[in-house]
């Protein structure tokens, strides 16, 4: 731009803002030689909405943020600086993710607490801050690892600090989870194996916020076929098709089956619905020549056998 045009243009600007009169301010300002018909109404609409020199003006919107220090004391999680014997400042956490990977690897996870399990997945998930507090949170609301690790994206995101990532992480945990409890049964004779089949169902089941319905379909030798929920329900009820069971079976070429549902509650005390549903599939099976070995309820912290129990 030149410098003449450019002078000309805070001329017109600083001559706007000390108009004071409004004789003065009704004459129309002189174009300026050297400006289009269309950059005069532009700078003449500018003008117009600029404020007069003496108003104090404020934010339309104010943030929703405060602005601080990243490594204040306020901010960092619990310890705040400390100083190194070169006096230079650090975080109280600098280094304990270096420090803590090395401590699994050399000694193995036994001797860890859980909150320390939990920041080596967080580590993956959330960069360069300290996680330890976000996995006391998770801790404290979900009671244990296997709380956390099948807690719904929901509840998860509720809790302060944690984010998308945080919950695709504990689904690739809970993934594997359940891939090794599901290979412990495979190819073996599952009522030989009845401890690993309990373990694998309290890892899937345990810990829902909903009753799952599930469905072990079994060969003549009781070697798994697959392992399939037929249903998800409410805290309280989940819905269950004995017509559906039966034909399920049929496909599968199943000899016999193993029902298993849960409870959120925790209490595995079987309902007088879960009963009549039993009573219910044991008519449509046996009608097509498919045993039900057994129907389990998985609790929190344990289990009930129909079978075991006399219940059918």
């Amino acid at each position: 731009m030149q410098f003449g045009l450019w002078t000309d243009i805070k001329q017109v600007l600083s001559s706007g803002s000390k108009r004071r009169s409004p004789l003065r301010a009704a004459r129309p300002a002189k174009k300026p030689s050297g400006f289009s018909d269309g950059a005069w109404e532009s700078f003449k609409d500018l003008e117009a909405r600029m404020p007069p020199p003496d108003a104090k003006t404020k934010p339309a919107y104010q943030p929703k943020f405060q602005k601080a220090a990243r490594l204040s004391d306020k901010v960092t999680a619990g310890g705040g600086l400390i100083t190194d014997k070169d006096g230079a400042k650090r975080p109280h956490y600098w280094g304990h993710r270096e420090r803590l990977r090395t401590r699994f690897l050399n000694g193995g996870h036994e001797a860890m607490p859980e909150y320390e399990l939990l920041e080596l997945l967080l580590f993956n998930a959330i960069p360069r801050i300290d996680v330890k507090p976000l996995a006391k949170r998770l801790l404290l609301e979900f009671g244990d690892l296997n709380g956390v690790i099948a807690a719904s994206k929901h509840r998860i995101l509720q809790i302060d600090g944690a984010n998308d990532w945080v919950f695709y992480h504990l689904r690739i945990a809970e993934a594997f989870a359940h891939r090794m409890g599901q290979g412990k049964l495979r190819e073996r004779d599952i009522l030989s194996s009845w401890d690993a089949l309990i373990s694998y169902c309290r890892t899937v089941m345990a810990h829902r916020e909903n009753e799952q319905f599930r469905v072990l379909f079994l060969d003549r030798k009781n070697v798994l076929i697959a392992d399939e929920a037929q249903a998800q329900g409410t805290v309280d009820h989940v819905p269950v098709y004995p017509r559906e069971v039966a034909k399920r079976a049929l496909e599968l070429n199943a000899s016999a089956i193993i029902i298993v549902h849960n409870h959120p509650s925790g209490d595995p005390t079987p309902s007088h619905q879960d009963d009549d549903m039993t009573q219910q599939l044991l008519a449509a099976c046996q009608a097509i020549g498919v045993t039900i070995h057994d129907h389990v309820v998985i609790g929190k912290e344990e289990e009930f056998s129909f079978k075991r129990n006399g219940w059918m």
